[in-house]
């Protein structure tokens, strides 16, 4: 017979979103939680992820809201000079499992039951000791639901031939002989973080392959700091942004207006990208990418075979002296999106873009806050949905824009945003003092533009149906 248990919330999952979660519940409830997850410690995806990780986006704004992850100084060094730390995986692996030990544990309302697999029901299993539980609950929290892939673990969709020399980014670091060349395979944030890892180390650019199914559009990581120092070039940029929407005159012309300002960049200036999944960048970072020349754009590989690379456009010879990395995971599984609250179910998803641990604490001080009122909570946690064609960017900042109008319309939800440290940029606007003139001018900018960007955005997504 299974072991009983109870608790008031269930939580499946304990990556970046159901720690977000849960610490955002133990600080503003009284409630008691089960915590279950199938890794040996709290951090989901990034106790698996490749050695020479970062965050893409500055620290200051990740992790839960009770303890700051980021060690609050600007980088003097390496191609993230002059902007704010970005925490290794290391380092962002170390803080989740100090939270669940020193914050969630301590608190005496969680419970946590590491390397276990949830079967469904409440019910889930001991993957050590083989002992099984039931857990009564009178909430479940998905914390799973986008189905976080790394590319140590993901099956590549591509036949390997035994000779030929493969590995995920996660072995690169201890390669003990020279390869003659090394191929990336994949064009996404793994592809950028794997290029820039073998350039730091001195490969020569010419050495490099890229398989790049789609290039893609990239933001520009200065844009993202939330530092008062910043304030013209993050909030500048989405006074810009607004500009460069409303003034549009088609979608071509659209993504053309947002690279001219700043907002949006690419790799190949003369390659139209075909995806976005919101990877930032540095201007150092983008200036490296840029020396390799070898760019295999011939749609997805299907075949790693001993002497030719079988691509869905063409073939490309390789040899078993060529190192072949594997960067072709998706970073998220499941773009399905469904309601976030449903009766005793909580299913967090990303209703800003880029931030899922906002995203996910936004929603436990919701459900905090707002009872059993499920119309009322949908209504305010409007899905963002993850983007991953160009033409994704134009649905995305729709929804994110209607959820911060209706934000901004609540009391309660702008104190709350003011005073939570994941939300990044509403204390960065609110704290402009009446003399500071050109943040006065960059927000009225932003303001007036708002209406007109709007109406333009509706009638793209109108046409893209």
């Amino acid at each position: 017979m299974p072991q009983q248990l109870e608790a008031d919330y269930l939580i499946i999952g304990t990556g970046a979103m159901g720690m977000a979660f849960v610490d955002v519940l133990l600080s503003e409830t009284d409630a008691s939680i089960i915590m279950v997850d199938k890794h040996h410690k709290a951090g989901g995806h990034w106790n698996v992820a490749y050695p020479f990780v970062t965050l893409h986006q500055p620290s200051t704004f990740y992790g839960v809201s009770s303890k700051e992850l980021s060690k609050g100084r600007i980088d003097q060094t390496g191609l993230n000079k002059g902007l704010a730390d970005l925490a290794s995986g290391a380092e962002v692996s170390a803080y989740f499992d100090e939270v669940m030990r020193h914050t969630f544990l301590p608190s005496g309302r969680v419970q946590y039951y590491p390397m276990c697999q949830y079967e469904g029901d409440g019910r889930f299993t001991s993957l050590t000791s083989g002992d099984a539980y039931q857990v009564t609950a009178r909430k479940t929290v998905d914390a799973t639901w986008l189905k976080t892939s790394t590319p140590s673990t993901h099956t590549p969709g591509f036949d390997i031939a035994e000779e030929a020399w493969f590995m995920p980014p996660n072995d690169l670091a201890r390669i003990d002989r020279q390869p003659e060349g090394y191929v990336v395979i994949g064009g996404g944030k793994t592809g950028i973080d794997t290029c820039l890892w073998l350039l730091e180390n001195r490969v020569d650019p010419d050495k490099i392959r890229w398989i790049m199914p789609r290039d893609g559009w990239l933001l520009d990581r200065r844009n993202t700091q939330t530092a008062p120092e910043f304030f013209n070039y993050a909030l500048g940029a989405q006074a810009s942004q607004m500009e460069a929407v409303g003034a549009s005159e088609s979608i071509e012309d659209m993504f053309d207006r947002l690279e001219s300002a700043g907002v949006l960049l690419r790799i190949d200036t003369s390659v139209r990208p075909k995806m976005f999944h919101g990877a930032t960048i540095s201007q150092l970072e983008l200036e490296e990418l840029r020396k390799i020349k070898n760019i295999i754009r011939m749609g997805r590989l299907q075949k790693l075979e001993n002497n030719r690379l079988v691509l869905d456009d063409g073939e490309v010879p390789t040899s078993p002296d060529y190192l072949h990395i594997d960067c072709s995971a998706s970073a998220v599984e499941n773009m399905e999106i469904c309601a976030i609250f449903q009766d005793d179910l909580i299913v967090p998803q990303t209703v800003r873009p880029y931030q899922p641990v906002f995203s996910a604490a936004f929603i436990a001080h919701v459900e905090a806050t707002y009872g059993d009122d499920e119309e009322k909570k949908n209504g305010i946690c409007n899905v963002v949905p993850l983007p991953n064609h160009d033409t994704d960017w134009i649905k995305m900042q729709t929804l994110f824009m209607m959820n911060q109008y209706n934000w901004s319309r609540d009391p309660e939800i702008r104190n709350w945003l003011y005073h939570n440290r994941l939300d990044g940029f509403t204390q960065l606007v609110q704290d402009v003092k009446e003399d500071e003139t050109d943040k006065i001018e960059i927000l009225q900018r932003l303001r007036a533009n708002a209406v007109p960007a709007m109406a333009k955005l509706q009638q793209y997504v109108a046409s893209l149906g």
